[in-house]
């Protein structure tokens, strides 16, 4: 964060740029990754994923943003694989909207339970929860252990995905390893970015 601040400052508020400066872009471009973002195509729409990376980023936003973007990252890729694959999706649904549209009887675990996504493949569906932690805290580890209860719930029914992501993580690693050996697919942003959904959804 210090890194890309300093480069933020120092760069980005140039009035005149010069062919060094342009080389340090290319490198900045290349070693946050976003080259690769940029030639696979994975990203749809640079410049609305570029403001939920920075809106993602913003410690000074309110205290739920950073999960916002997440959500809205990791559905740019939802979007794009069910493009693709011919899949259908839903975005904040209820068990009561998946009964509707697909006639699929799913349980929740408690009555306000909003699945931030869900995939229909014609054959089954993929039900997805997101969030991102910015710093620790006792929230992390509820919600590792929510999810552990989750999975449980949906009792192999459906395939149950967590991604998670963030520094906060770091300091809260033990609650994330208990949930990690106990649900079958927790993934970060990084491996979502390098095609982990195309292996789950084959």
């Amino acid at each position: 964060m210090l890194v890309l601040n300093h480069i933020s400052k120092s760069l980005f508020s140039k009035e005149a740029v010069t062919d060094k400066d342009i080389e340090k872009y290319l490198l900045f471009i290349k070693e946050t990754g976003l080259k690769d973002l940029i030639t696979s195509q994975k990203i749809k729409n640079l410049v609305d994923y570029i403001i939920g990376v920075e809106a993602g980023l913003d410690s000074n936003g309110r205290k739920n943003r950073g999960g916002h973007s997440m959500e809205d990252i990791v559905g740019f890729f939802i979007a794009d694989i069910c493009k693709t694959r011919g899949f259908k999706y839903l975005k904040e649904a209820t068990s009561e909207k998946i009964k509707s549209e697909w006639g699929f009887d799913v349980p929740v675990d408690k009555s306000s339970r909003r699945y931030d996504y869900v995939i229909n493949t014609g054959k089954d569906i993929v039900i997805f929860e997101t969030n991102f932690y910015g710093g620790g805290g006792s929230k992390l580890k509820s919600t590792a252990g929510e999810y552990r209860d989750l999975f449980n719930v949906l009792n192999s029914q459906y395939k149950f995905v967590w991604i998670t992501d963030g520094n906060g993580w770091k300091s809260t690693s033990r609650p994330l390893r208990e949930t990690f050996n106990h649900n079958d697919y927790i993934f970060s942003l990084d491996m979502i970015e390098k095609g982990v959904l195309d292996y789950l959804m084959s």
